[in-house]
């Protein structure tokens, strides 16, 4: 899962930034509204989290433009103003929730989780696909009860294979959602990940098949008796 965090004071952000890094996210950060705006414009996250005070370009007018190009991407506002008139205004806004600084980091994860998963629509917290699970919550999987050993890579795509579980997943929005501004994640890594992925998924009803030209499915297969 792929995540922008727009925050112009340096020492909160890194602090984010490495918090979330450690979650297993990828994280790109920028610290202006300038150049929010001119990422979001290239750029696909899964989740945007938006100071709104910020140089060149305020927060409210990030917001504003990212709604008015018919980006529906979740929007988890930060804010230092939590009277109920400015939190009812950044709602309207279009911001999908907010956090009062100063906050509480596992509010924010919280937070953070149930964005991930209404915009995946998935309801439960839990996610299964036959003998796979995911815990959204802990972001750990198992498979037949018992718990599945993943490197930080090789979990990140099976759990956006699991969330579009039953969908085709092309093998560009899996790069994209591992690899950063700074650091692109080719389709051969890609390969090697699923491919990593189908042997510890090997002799389960659980399957990540390819569809040539249009990228990977993970789908529940009959077992021979």
């Amino acid at each position: 899962m792929r995540i922008l965090l727009v925050e112009d004071n340096k020492t909160l952000a890194e602090w984010l930034v490495r918090t979330l890094r450690q979650n297993q996210y990828a994280v790109d950060w920028v610290a202006n509204g300038a150049d929010a705006d001119t990422v979001l414009r290239t750029e696909r996250y899964d989740l945007v989290i938006l100071d709104l005070a910020l140089p060149k370009l305020d927060g409210k007018e990030v917001l504003r433009r990212l709604r008015k190009r018919g980006d529906a991407t979740p929007v988890l506002v930060l804010t230092a103003d939590n009277r109920l008139q400015s939190r009812v205004a950044e709602l309207d806004s279009g911001a999908d929730d907010y956090v009062a600084k100063p906050f509480e980091v596992e509010e924010l994860e919280a937070r953070i989780r149930v964005l991930l998963r209404r915009s995946s629509q998935v309801a439960n917290p839990t996610v299964a696909c036959g003998a796979l699970s995911l815990d959204t919550n802990t972001r750990e999987f198992t498979l037949a009860g018992q718990a599945l050993q993943l490197a930080p890579r090789e979990r990140a795509v099976l759990e956006l294979l699991m969330l579009k579980a039953g969908t085709t997943v092309s093998k560009a929005a899996l790069a994209q959602s591992l690899g950063s501004i700074e650091q692109d994640v080719s389709a051969d890594a890609i390969e090697i990940y699923v491919h990593r992925l189908r042997k510890k998924l090997e002799d389960s009803d659980v399957a990540i098949v390819t569809l040539r030209g249009l990228g990977y499915l993970l789908r529940r297969v009959h077992q021979d008796a």
